[in-house]
């Protein structure tokens, strides 16, 4: 029997203060760099990365860094497996081509990638420790609703664009597709899915999505592709959760203004849908071939009074049709004019080819006026853009294009 071996009281204390530090210490991990080397191999084996775009001369960027850290630390210790999220950086400074890559144009810029696919909503909430650490936390959650029994969809918020998945088997291959193209749209529709006996009356084909649209009449639509092809499925989910006239409000205008394209925007009152129904079907029929090149708004006249009065229009005078071009605002005419074909398209059209921005400064073009009628030159500036003020600020970010100017 080996003999006890006893501790003089200053190493007893020594040993009991060892314990009690490696006990509470709490857990510190390394903010990953990420390189043209490794970032394809490290963001596509994350179930969640995010990803901090920093620059080091950018005194934002040096505020960030301990509380993206903290964030880390936090995190960590709730999702220990080193795949479940990543927090990871690009110094854009020694690696602008990736920098390039993202369309960086901001620091720092913090963007959220899942399985390596870089999600289109980029983080722009608060930057302390508990704000990141709870945007992760939402970003793990299960973006998807189980129903138990069918007669729960008479309950759905039909305000909502909704996604049902009727499966027979949680465990398949269906399931993981749908379950992958709803964390990356779960911010534009609400998901739902069923089970087993629950959903066996709509199997009656095998299992399948279903698409309701806002408002209680437009009629479901099936998805009629297949389901374990996850371009096919995301494509089919994406066109009916992002539509083709998004509604712009404060909290998405920097995200809206950011993507640098210019507004065509209905300011409309909130209760008349009418309008809204009719800017969209003219949107739809007219410009469907102009999507990659001005963003489709429609706006709460009440909420954006300020620009409806840079166009010497009030909530009274809606709904209007107005251009925000980043530089200045121009007006269409009378709102029933959208329904005469071409009108509105044609209206975009002078916005491109920079006639919108003549007549404002010097009159019709001259092939606008009649054989034989005076041209004159009518002095007018445009007011200015509005919708540019809700662009990212300076006083958040270093805007490369503000250093460019330096």
């Amino acid at each position: 029997m080996n003999p006890a071996v006893f501790l003089s009281l200053p190493d007893l204390r020594c040993s009991l203060l060892l314990l009690v530090t490696w006990v509470f210490t709490p857990v510190t991990t390394e903010i990953t760099s990420l390189d043209t080397e490794n970032i394809d191999d490290i963001l596509n084996n994350a179930d969640v990365a995010l990803v901090n775009f920093y620059a080091d001369w950018c005194r934002f960027s040096q505020m960030l860094h301990p509380i993206f850290e903290e964030a880390s630390n936090v995190i960590k210790e709730e999702y220990p497996n080193e795949n479940q999220v990543v927090f990871a950086r690009v110094d854009c400074d020694q690696h602008s081509d990736i920098a390039q890559r993202y369309r960086i144009s901001k620091y720092p810029t913090l963007k959220l990638f899942r399985n390596g696919m870089m999600m289109k909503r980029e983080y722009r909430g608060q930057r302390s420790v508990k704000a990141l650490a709870d945007y992760i936390r939402q970003q793990k959650s299960d973006p998807i609703q189980e129903l138990h029994d069918l007669a729960e969809i008479t309950t759905l918020d039909r305000s909502k664009r909704n996604i049902i998945g009727y499966f027979e088997q949680k465990d398949s291959e269906n399931y993981r597709v749908f379950e992958r193209v709803a964390n990356i749209l779960h911010d534009d529709c609400a998901f739902l899915s069923a089970f087993g006996a629950v959903s066996k009356p709509e199997r009656y084909s095998g299992d399948n999505i279903i698409y309701k649209p806002p408002g209680h009449s437009a009629p479901d639509m099936v998805y009629l592709g297949s389901m374990t092809n996850f371009d096919g499925t995301y494509n089919w989910i994406q066109d009916k959760c992002v539509p083709l006239v998004r509604e712009i409000t404060f909290e998405n205008g920097e995200e809206l203004t950011e993507e640098g394209l210019p507004f065509l925007i209905l300011f409309h009152m909130k209760e008349d849908t009418e309008s809204l129904e009719i800017f969209q079907n003219e949107v739809a029929r007219q410009l469907i071939s102009e999507k990659g090149t001005i963003n489709f708004l429609h706006a709460d006249c009440d909420k954006f009074r300020h620009p409806l009065l840079h166009i010497q229009k009030t909530p009274a005078d809606c709904p209007v049709i107005a251009i925000d071009s980043f530089r200045h605002m121009y007006v269409f005419g009378d709102f029933r004019d959208v329904l005469i074909p071409g009108k509105l398209k044609q209206f975009v059209f002078d916005l491109h080819s920079g006639k919108l921005h003549r007549e404002f400064h010097h009159g019709p073009d001259p092939t606008d006026t009649a054989p034989g009628q005076e041209v004159q030159d009518v002095a007018s500036s445009p007011p200015e853009s509005s919708f540019q003020k809700l662009a990212p600020s300076g006083h958040r970010y270093t805007l490369l294009r503000d250093r460019d100017e330096l």
